[in-house]
């Protein structure tokens, strides 16, 4: 069964379309590449999903009892196992790659604001716990010589990588990465993409919005493909490298 399964998904501006019936699925443990040109619908479909638009028509279902998102906040959607990037950073810039990581937890935490304010035993050893697990995925993002940085000071490839890490804190079932090798170089790309693949192996499916066919072809199980807001094509990288209609909408004939 799909970890995740979106049925007929619409979205409307006014008189325009943003999305129209859109429909796929993503398993456990896969990696699912969302291509297509500007305007195709791509980041909008992000943001049903994650909450931060409210569907016209459809549903989207999560897991194997198929609890339904649609219409739920983006902090349950979060709660329930979804965490994302964004195609323009967001990120506390001012604050250092551990606090950062840190706040992603938030989703995870059980001690009340009572405990908070009295620093209870209980919110001491939550924080132990928080900032010990931050340091472990800034590790694990290859970012742990940068834990007391400001991120600010870093690399625009680092902050990309930090983004993720906070992602990652909230332990999602499924992170979907908007555009996630956008202004790096070809070697922070390859570095990044065997990331992803370590992504996977924590059992964590991922979702990618990536433009850059270089990177998606080889790192996705399957590709679907948004054009005006409608699924053209799904399926093996290498079947849509060959479909004409996708050659035509987006990929061109070189």
């Amino acid at each position: 069964m799909a970890l995740l399964e979106v049925k007929g998904v619409s979205k409307h501006f006014g008189g325009v379309s943003a999305l129209s019936r859109v429909s796929l699925c993503v398993e456990e443990r896969e990696i699912v590449g969302l291509i297509g040109p500007n305007g195709a619908g791509k980041t909008s479909f992000f943001n049903c999903l994650t909450g931060l638009l409210k569907v016209d028509e459809g549903k989207i279902l999560l897991g194997r009892d198929q609890r339904v998102l649609s219409g739920m906040s983006s902090d349950r959607i979060l709660e329930a196992g979804i965490a994302r990037t964004f195609q323009n950073l967001r990120i506390f810039r001012n604050m250092t790659l551990l606090e950062n990581v840190a706040i992603g937890f938030h989703a995870r935490t059980r001690s009340g604001l009572w405990d908070a304010f009295v620093r209870s035993p209980r919110a001491r050893k939550e924080e132990k716990m928080i900032f010990d697990q931050s340091r472990e995925l800034l590790r694990f993002m290859g970012l742990e010589s940068f834990g007391n940085e400001i991120a600010a000071n870093l690399p625009y490839g680092h902050q990309k990588r930090l983004e993720i890490a906070r992602a990652l804190a909230s332990s999602p079932r499924l992170l979907c990465l908007d555009e996630p090798v956008a202004g790096m170089n070809p070697s922070e790309k390859e570095a990044l993409a065997g990331v992803i693949r370590k992504i996977r192996e924590k059992n964590i499916a991922v979702l990618l919005i990536e433009h850059d066919m270089k990177v998606v072809m080889p790192l996705s199980d399957r590709l679907v493909v948004l054009d005006e807001g409608e699924v053209i094509a799904e399926g093996r990288p290498q079947d849509i490298k060959n479909n004409p209609r996708v050659i035509q909408a987006y990929l061109g004939e070189g």
